[in-house]
């Protein structure tokens, strides 16, 4: 199918050559840019095809590069060559703005640039059929020589088709590329980092759209000297046929990433597993890449340091790759959505990585239990330092607080027999208030070393 698109491509590029060089009468080195810039965009269609992950994109830039070669059609004598070509006139446009947005997946998966693809191939066709239809071969048409019938004419009207060119000029070179600038420039600003650097061919794009956009629209109300004209053609021509080789170049970058898996798998055999992440992030070209490993023990995920990681939900800043070996988890990596356009890369890179992972893994579990005894032997010591705090308050407020209130009984007594106590019953008294006061103080201090309270409240130093 390749080789019967690239004949395809050169028998058009060599009919566009000799319409552009004899029907049209231009130099020849004005009849080369429609073929060139059309067979490098098959060229580089046919070349994304042959990968599996970029046969849509191929399938566009392919289809944009035949759209291009059929636009010189419309420079033939031949009525039927002649309508076909101009029908087809402007489809280039459409395939470019779909291209663009499309890139790199080959899909426009938002809203708002889905529905600007399909006006833009309404219009590209809807304006270019109105004029065929009240076309009579001669009302002029811009770069088409008078002379040539449509086949499709129903009426003739040389003001309806002047109307008509010029409202699709205003309408498809004004409006729709200012809103396909505005498009290219948002998904630009909302892609990740990673994201943005493969998206940089846009760039090149928009530039060319708004270029052409104002050469089209300024040169149907002014006429600028001939120099301006023929430099902003050829401008125009370069950044055609560089155009669709930095869109291939970007397509094949992954491929080339795959490369680094290589160097990967060396410089894994001397990482250390706090590591592992880093050298994943290099490799796949992520900043912003994280792994968390699947403790089977516990039943969740966790990081390097044994912390518990939940698993984030899928979202326009953040994927999940999920590594497994014979069906259980391993680690998940936690990476840049541009990743998903090439998942073959995410598993090489995991492939690679597995046996690094698995030590790494095995370190999270080591980590993690760990984290488990010192929080085991943290709760301990609490209890303890609380079973201590128990222990003093049941001295404080229990044998102590009776010893003294017995001393105080004994004092009482004393004071109440005062002359009548006998000398030897008052001296008795008298050593048994002392013993009290003494076993009040042993207990105070039994107290104060059982959980001192200048430790609590000035540290280890005030407390020594």
């Amino acid at each position: 199918m390749r080789l019967v698109l690239a004949a395809l491509a050169f028998v058009l590029a060599g009919v566009a050559y000799r319409l552009l060089h004899q029907d049209l009468q231009q130099e020849v080195i004005r009849s080369l840019p429609a073929g060139v810039i059309g067979l490098t965009a098959v060229a580089a269609g046919l070349i994304a095809r042959g990968r599996p992950r970029s046969r849509r994109i191929g399938l566009l830039m392919t289809a944009l590069g035949l759209a291009v070669l059929v636009r010189p059609w419309q420079y033939s004598h031949e009525p039927v060559v002649f309508t076909i070509g101009f029908l087809l006139s402007e489809l280039n446009l459409a395939l470019y703005a779909h291209v663009t947005l499309a890139y790199p997946s080959g899909r426009v998966t938002d809203r708002l640039e889905r529905w600007f693809v399909i006006t833009g191939y309404v219009l590209a066709l809807a304006f270019p059929f109105a004029t065929l239809l009240v076309y009579d071969g001669l009302a002029p048409l811009n770069y088409v020589p008078a002379g040539t019938e449509s086949v499709i004419q129903v009426a003739s009207s040389d003001r309806l088709v002047e109307i008509l060119q010029k409202a699709f000029m205003i309408v498809a070179y004004g409006v729709m590329t200012a809103i396909f600038v505005a498009l290219v420039v948002r998904k630009l600003v909302q892609a990740t980092h990673r994201m943005r650097r493969s998206l940089l061919p846009l760039v090149l794009a928009a530039a060319l759209a708004a270029m052409r956009a104002l050469s089209e629209v300024l040169f149907v109300f002014v006429s600028p000297p001939p120099e301006i004209v023929d430099r902003l053609y050829w401008w125009q021509v370069a950044g055609q046929i560089a155009l669709p080789i930095a869109l291939l170049a970007g397509l094949l970058s992954s491929r080339l990433a795959r490369a680094n898996v290589a160097d990967l798998v060396r410089e894994l055999d001397h990482v250390p597993p706090r590591e592992v992440a880093g050298a994943l992030s290099r490799g796949l070209g992520d900043p912003s890449l994280e792994v968390v490993y699947w403790l089977p023990d516990r039943g969740e995920y966790a990081d390097d340091a044994g912390r518990r990681a939940t698993l984030p939900e899928e979202s326009s800043t953040c994927a999940v790759t999920v590594l497994d070996h014979d069906g259980e988890p391993i680690a998940a990596l936690l990476h840049d959505p541009a990743l998903r356009s090439d998942p073959e890369l995410v598993e090489a890179a995991g492939a690679a990585a597995r046996l690094a992972l698995e030590n790494a893994r095995l370190h999270a579990e080591v980590q993690a239990q760990l984290a488990q005894v010192q929080e085991s032997r943290l709760r301990i010591v609490e209890a303890a330092d609380e079973e201590r705090r128990r222990i003093e308050r049941d001295i404080h407020d229990g044998a102590q607080q009776r010893l003294v209130a017995l001393a105080l009984e004994l004092r009482t007594a004393q004071r109440r027999l005062g002359g009548d106590l006998d000398p030897e019953v008052a001296s008795v008294l008298d050593q048994a208030v002392g013993e009290l006061r003494l076993a009040v103080s042993e207990l105070r201090e039994l107290a104060r070393g059982v959980h001192p309270a200048i430790l609590t409240e000035e540290g280890l130093g005030a407390a020594l």
